[in-house]
């Protein structure tokens, strides 16, 4: 294997992490900061509320685009095994 196909898989690798990572990070990270400006506007400071919020979202989140990723992540596992013989030698 060569440098620059290792570099080409790593980056492909990367690429479908931020693809699969992503969209849940900034759903996560939207209901983190609402939560925060709401409990600083009503000065509850309880850190289970946000984390409640943030695992539901989460939640939903995965329900609704959880087969669309799992599609993804199945489709670069295959085709990166059925790259490994040409990977190898």
């Amino acid at each position: 294997m060569t440098p620059e196909t290792a570099i080409t898989e790593l980056r492909a690798g990367l690429e479908l992490a931020l693809l699969v990572g992503g969209p849940l990070l900034v759903v996560v990270l939207g209901v983190g900061v609402t939560v925060g400006l709401v409990q600083a506007a009503t000065q509850i400071n309880e850190p289970t509320v946000a984390f409640i919020a943030k695992a539901v979202a989460l939640a939903v989140a995965l329900a609704a685009m959880g087969s669309f990723l799992l599609g993804k992540l199945v489709d670069y596992t295959i085709a990166l095994f059925q790259r490994i013989p040409a990977l190898v030698g």
